[in-house]
């Protein structure tokens, strides 16, 4: 196939999004609570990974850099996820705490965005997560020098090793380059796929102490 017969046959893929749509009357007054029915949904039907969200945050030069993280916890304070604070995701965040967030139920044709402002979860808060996590990634999260280069993977599992090693009794302490964010959320939209590309779609926007929600053309 040439490579003009592949362009062409990408924008050629196409589908129609038949699984339902998103009417007024089907939302809550709180973003939130509709997020919750929409993740239980995305578990229910088994999707892969239902609560991994894209993360987007801008570094010092004004670019916009993406990455897959998971979701571990949400409620009226905003959305949290962890990660190693030496990463480029916390560097960014460090200077610009403006982030969005993007979770891409394709198989259910649905998407949710999140804008808001990412501020870091106390000691506590990260050490209680921390030691509920499996012991294996308890140690790799002292392996990792996140977005650091490195020349093989077998440094990795050298230093897993050494550090599986080191902490083989007792428990393995929090590292104090790892921690987590809580994102506040400003704004949530709702996008449910639908006929001839008639989506649709709904946008909460936080007004004080309640949201204020309007349709927006697909």
């Amino acid at each position: 196939m040439s490579d003009n017969e592949s362009l062409q046959q990408i924008a050629s893929l196409r589908r129609e999004y038949t699984r339902g749509g998103l009417r007024r009357k089907d939302l809550t007054d709180d973003p939130l609570t509709l997020f919750e029915r929409w993740l239980g949904q995305a578990c229910d039907a088994r999707l892969a990974d239902p609560t991994a969200m894209v993360v987007a945050t801008v570094d010092e030069n004004q670019q916009p850099w993406q990455r897959i993280v998971l979701l571990k916890h949400f409620d009226s304070r905003g959305m949290v996820f962890y990660t190693n604070l030496g990463s480029r995701k916390a560097a960014h965040l460090e200077h610009n705490p403006r982030i969005s967030l993007l979770f891409p139920w394709h198989m259910l044709d649905r998407q949710v965005a999140v804008t808001g402002k990412a501020e870091r979860l106390s000691t506590v808060d990260v050490m209680k997560y921390f030691h509920s996590r499996p012991r294996d990634s308890q140690i790799g999260a002292w392996v990792s020098r996140q977005s650091s280069r490195i020349s093989a993977r077998n440094i990795l599992e050298s230093k897993f090793l050494e550090i599986k090693q080191k902490f083989q009794a007792g428990e393995i302490p929090l590292p104090s380059f790892w921690g987590g964010f809580r994102v506040s959320i400003d704004q949530m939209e709702f996008w449910q796929g639908g006929e001839h590309r008639l989506h649709d779609r709904f946008l909460y926007q936080r007004d004080a102490d309640t949201w204020k929600i309007d349709r927006l053309a697909p």
